[in-house]
């Protein structure tokens, strides 16, 4: 109960305080004779509601999502709140604000002392970890309106290969640190630039944008939400947070029966068959094994370190000035004979090539200076994923890996202890 009265708490404070963003950035920004230049800053389009409402309809959402899961454990209720969440925060508040993109923001505000983050924004970011934190990834199950898109689709899920679900898990690793060098370099927002499915929310993106998210829904026909498993960047987040949580989905109320069934179910790879130890490798061979690969770990991250240092020029390309510098550039050779908006407004404005030059001189130097940073990182994921698997655990019954799970509820009307457990409690009632 302490716990929860904390949570509560806590909870309480993101609700007040998220109404100073209302006063934050309303009106524009003052124009000054000086060289500071305002930071990008994505804020939600023109809307219907303040976000002090938007706060609480998150707040409201996640408790239902979490009340649903843990207490009703109702596959139709995480549905339905599936619907309004694609509903509300999709097409009514054409996905923004959202706790996805809301991570470069938050990212934006402690990088640079010069910005400042609205309540409503950070709110958005902390309260589905909050909530993972508590009571599992619920803010996936029903809340997420990219996750709700993908979830309607998924009418003929199939699960993939362990091996290749490993290998494509990396890429979030991968897109989480490539958004905070984007961020910290002056790049931009990648996750709202790049997002599939806001198009749809919106009713109107650009072409390749509505290619991929149709291609994306397309595949979630068949592949249980391959954005959310392997493209997310939020989504690690929640997964570190839900791994701790206090409470969590469970397969089954009761004692499992090892009947199977919620393995066929699941099409997202979120459950841990059972894994009895394996009597030819003695405790000694393990232990070898995990010192082997904590001895490597080191070497990986370097190797991780000087990987993102050689792939810094390609990185740099994300940035809109390394774009202009190479496209003015290819334009002064003559190997285009038509301009874009960009190199046009460029022309017309005063900066000279040579200053434009330098500035994306800077830039490149800026990213060498940091991408070894996101090589690191990465090389220490894949380290961390070296030595969890090198770690047997005796488990005797089905569980629901809490890192994977979404607690989209799946798994409970394929349990036939599910439905004695309800009878039970239909008639002590």
């Amino acid at each position: 109960m302490k716990g929860l009265k904390r949570f509560v708490s806590v909870l309480a404070v993101l609700v007040v305080f998220s109404c100073d963003g209302e006063a934050q950035f309303r009106f524009p920004m003052p124009e000054f004779e000086s060289d500071y230049r305002q930071p990008e800053m994505y804020t939600p389009p023109p809307g219907r509601t303040n976000d002090l409402m938007d706060v609480a309809v998150l707040a409201g959402a996640l408790g239902v999502g979490a009340w649903l899961v843990l207490k009703r454990r109702s596959r139709p209720g995480v549905f339905l709140l599936t619907v309004f969440s694609l509903i509300y925060f999709g097409f009514w508040r054409q996905g923004c604000v959202c706790p996805i993109g809301s991570m470069q923001n938050v990212a934006e505000g402690i990088l640079d002392a010069n910005v400042v983050v609205p309540m409503a924004i950070v709110a958005f970011f902390l309260l589905p970890l909050l909530f993972a934190l508590f009571f599992g990834r619920v803010f996936c199950a029903g809340v997420c309106p990219l996750g709700a898109l993908q979830e309607l689709v998924a009418v003929r899920p199939v699960a993939l290969p362990q091996a290749a679900d490993r290998v494509l898990g990396l890429i979030p690793y991968l897109y989480l640190g490539v958004t905070v060098l984007s961020v910290s370099t002056g790049a931009g927002f990648l996750i709202c630039r790049y997002d599939p499915f806001v198009g749809f929310f919106r009713q109107g993106a650009s072409f390749n944008l509505l290619m991929a998210g149709g291609i994306l829904l397309l595949l979630g026909l068949y592949i249980g939400r391959p954005y959310c498993r392997y493209l997310c960047p939020y989504g690690v987040l929640l997964g570190w947070m839900s791994r701790f949580a206090k409470w969590h989905a469970r397969i089954t109320p009761t004692e499992c029966i090892q009947c199977r069934l919620c393995e066929d179910a699941c099409p997202y790879g979120a459950i841990n068959t059972p894994a009895p130890e394996e009597a030819p490798i003695s405790p000694r061979e393990g232990t070898r094994r995990l010192g082997k690969t904590l001895f490597l770990a080191p070497v990986i991250v370097a190797l991780g370190a000087l990987t993102g240092m050689m792939a810094h020029d390609v990185l740099a390309r994300l940035h809109p000035t390394i774009q202009l510098a190479e496209r003015v550039a290819a334009e002064e050779r003559g190997y285009f004979s038509d301009v874009t908006l960009e190199s046009e407004a460029f022309r017309a404005s005063r900066t000279t090539l040579a200053e434009l030059y330098a500035a994306a001189h800077a830039v490149r130097a800026d990213f060498k200076r940091k991408s070894p940073w996101l090589g690191a990182f990465l090389g220490l994921v894949v380290a961390w994923k070296l030595v969890a698997l090198s770690i047997k655990r005796k488990r005797v019954d089905y569980e629901v890996d809490r890192v994977a799970c979404v607690s989209c509820a799946r798994c409970f009307p394929y349990c036939p202890v599910e439905d004695e457990d309800a009878k039970t409690q239909k008639h002590k009632a």
